[in-house]
């Protein structure tokens, strides 16, 4: 089965369903998006009204993966930096891949093609992302390029006790 990524679909219904319907899958398998297990599409909702939001005001772009039946199967945001000495590089955030779906080479399809896009912006040079310690994103993501530059010990509260670092890695689009 092959994706086909569109960054900035036009936002419909659908695609809010398709969203919050990843995000709640994608987190309740475990994955670092910003919530814990287990997590309900509501409570979910609020962060993604937000993530639109910033994509009204031009400050994210959406990179979204449909299957061959169009369900939205991968996700990203990329945002932009609004500190003056900072536009030359993006954020990506809330990189997520159908759990179902994993160990078919999507996630690196995705951030391939979060770097495609990237390169598209003006000016953009870079990109730069934050993970969670303790679940092995940092070997994926450098497996894909990514250099860690930087980590935060026990920034990342999961639970009571149970601190996580705070991972910051870049890619060069040069």
């Amino acid at each position: 089965m092959t994706l086909t990524f569109a960054l900035d679909p036009a936002v419909t219904p659908a695609l809010c369903d398709g969203l919050l319907d990843l995000w709640t899958d994608v987190s309740n398998a475990g994955g670092a998006v910003g919530f814990v297990a287990p997590v309900e599409r509501e409570a979910v909702r609020p962060e993604l009204m937000k993530h639109l939001a910033a994509m009204t005001d031009g400050r994210t772009r959406l990179l979204v993966a449909h299957d061959e039946d169009g369900r939205v199967a991968a996700a990203a945001f990329l945002a932009f930096n609004t500190h003056c000495l900072k536009t030359h590089w993006v954020w990506l955030y809330t990189v997520m891949v159908d759990p179902r779906r994993q160990g078919r080479g999507w996630g690196r399809d995705l951030l391939s093609a979060a770097a495609d896009a990237a390169r598209t912006f003006e000016g953009v040079e870079a990109i730069r992302l934050t993970c969670r310690g303790g679940l092995g994103l940092e070997r994926f993501y450098g497996s894909c390029g990514y250099k860690e530059v930087g980590r935060v010990p026990g920034a990342i509260r999961v639970a009571p006790g149970d601190d996580r670092d705070d991972i910051i890695m870049l890619l060069s689009l040069a």
